[in-house]
Parts: C-alpha cells; sequence; structure tokens
C-alpha cells in the first residue's frame, strides 16, 4: 500500500537525505506506490503542506521540497491508492487546523459503512471533507474524539488525549469492519489503521496492520562533538524518558539510527516536551 515518514525533533534538521538521496529513501521507494506524494513541515508553529499527483520518483518538485525541508516536525506519504481516485484532494497529507495527518491502510467494507463513520464525527469538522476517500473520515473520525477532550487548537494538546481518541477511533472502526488484519501482506481489502498524527509539537503513530518502525536515537549521532543538543539519550534507548528525535517510517531507512517495529496495536509517540510514550491501542 503506502508509505509513511514523520520526524519530529527538538533542533531543526534537514531531512533531504531520508526523503530523497539515502538507498531505500522514500523517493526510491516511489516506483512502487505511484499515485501521488505529500510532504508537510512546519515554519513558525505553522504547517505548510504540498501535494502532487505525480510519483516523486519522476516529479522535480519533490526533489526541490525535500531539498529546502528543514523542519523541526515533517511529516510525508506516498500513496498507492486503495480507495478514491487520483486527486490533490484524495492525496496525503491530509490538514486541519495545526493537525496534518498520513494514513497506510485500507478500511474494510468503506462503501457500505461511510455514512454510518460520518455519523459519527461532528457536524462542525464533517463540513471540511472534500475528497471521496477512507483515510480522510478516519481523520476527521479522529479529530472529532480528540475534540472531546481537549481543544484541537491547544498547542500543548496532551499526548494523553491523543491516545485514548486514537483507541476510540480503531474500537469505533473494528466494531463496523471486524478486526484488524495483523498481516503486511494480508487481503488489500481487508482493515489496516496504521497512521501518523502531528500538530508540529505532538506526534503520535499507530501501526495498525501495516509495518511501521521507529527510531530514537543512534548507534553513535555523527554530530555528537558538535550538537549543542547532544545528549546521552541520543545514543541509548528508552521507554518512557525525554528523547531528542523520534523518527517513524514504514521501512527502517538506512544509516546509524537503531529501528524497533511497532506491533500491531501498538502506539508511539513524544509529546511538547519530547516525552516518549509507547502504548496499546
Amino acid at each position: 500500500m503506502c508509505r509513511i515518514f514523520g520526524f519530529r525533533s527538538v533542533i531543526q534538521s534537514q531531512v533531504h537525505r531520508s526523503l530523497v538521496s539515502a538507498d531505500n529513501a522514500l523517493m526510491a521507494q516511489s516506483g512502487r506506490h505511484p499515485d501521488g506524494w505529500g510532504v508537510a513541515y512546519y515554519n513558525c508553529g505553522a504547517p505548510h503542506v504540498i501535494k502532487s499527483v505525480a510519483t516523486a520518483l519522476d516529479d522535480n518538485l519533490f526533489r526541490r521540497v525535500s531539498g529546502i525541508v528543514t523542519s523541526e516536525t515533517v511529516l510525508a506519504h506516498l500513496r498507492k491508492a486503495t480507495q478514491g481516485g487520483l486527486s490533490i484532494i484524495n492525496t496525503h497529507p491530509f490538514q486541519y487546523g495545526p493537525w496534518v495527518f498520513v494514513h497506510n491502510g485500507n478500511i474494510a467494507r468503506f462503501a457500505e459503512i461511510k455514512g454510518q463513520l460520518a455519523d459519527r464525527i461532528p457536524k462542525v469538522l464533517r463540513r471540511f471533507i472534500l475528497g471521496d476517500t477512507d483515510s480522510e473520515v478516519l481523520f476527521y473520525l479522529l479529530l472529532g474524539n480528540m475534540a472531546r477532550r481537549c481543544d484541537l487548537a491547544r498547542p500543548g494538546y496532551p499526548l494523553a488525549d491523543v491516545v485514548a481518541a486514537i483507541r476510540e477511533t480503531v474500537a469505533e472502526i473494528v466494531e463496523l469492519t471486524g478486526p484488524l488484519c495483523e498481516s503486511d501482506d494480508g487481503p488489500p481489502d481487508s482493515t489496516y489503521l496504521t497512521f501518523v498524527i502531528t500538530n508540529g509539537t505532538t506526534m503520535v503513530a499507530h501501526q495498525g496492520g501495516k509495518a511501521l518502525h521507529f527510531t530514537t536515537y543512534k548507534q553513535r549521532c555523527p554530530d555528537r562533538d558538535s550538537c549543542s543538543s547532544f545528549g546521552p539519550e541520543c545514543e541509548r534507548p528508552t521507554d518512557d524518558g525525554y528523547v531528542k528525535h523520534l523518527v517513524v517510517s514504514s521501512e527502517p531507512l538506512h544509516g546509524e539510527n537503531v529501528w524497533t517495529a511497532l506491533g500491531v496495536g501498538e502506539i508511539v509517540g513524544v509529546d511538547w516536551r519530547m516525552q516518549l510514550t509507547r502504548a496499546l491501542a
């Protein structure tokens, strides 16, 4: 299906290597995921979203965007369409206010249950659904569950509330479709809810059947002698401490980062203070 890349750091960083120049960078994977791409990055606290329906490998705009993006928060997506036609409005990331969202997966029998899912989305949010993908409905269903817990515009939106809303959203969908498919290579029409959501400070990822990996440290940081933010956590693991960066990716990327595969139903995220949380949906 699709491919996801998310980056959150205490310092502004260049992500060109992860998106373009590494051997298995996102662009290199786009030959297998040809139905458009999108990159969201934050500047002065606001998301900037750039999308195209072209294949990233053949799109000079993807190279240009990847070359200039320097940010503390980046979210990127390569699309392989399962629901909805090829158009900009169906291309990820989706945005509402400060929140951006990418999804790798599928909602089984979406055409049959779309109305039931839409009925669970607050009207004030539902009217912003412009496309015809299951992913956009999933996004607004999640936002609705988040909005009932805390103001979506709050810069320090609590990570615990995002996790609780993810649990509620997944449960609502599974109630209608049956359980998540737990095999990455399972039938394409099964339910897979692997996604990442961020408002530029909080970033949370959920493994919903499609593979997702994360990293918070390197074997040895090449900038350890020059980076003003370097600390012991840059080169050692933690389950619930403070980290300097969180990277999530559908596939581990080559380099010094040490990657961990998330299990089905597992959530990983950081709050505005960069405190790491791992939990089950």
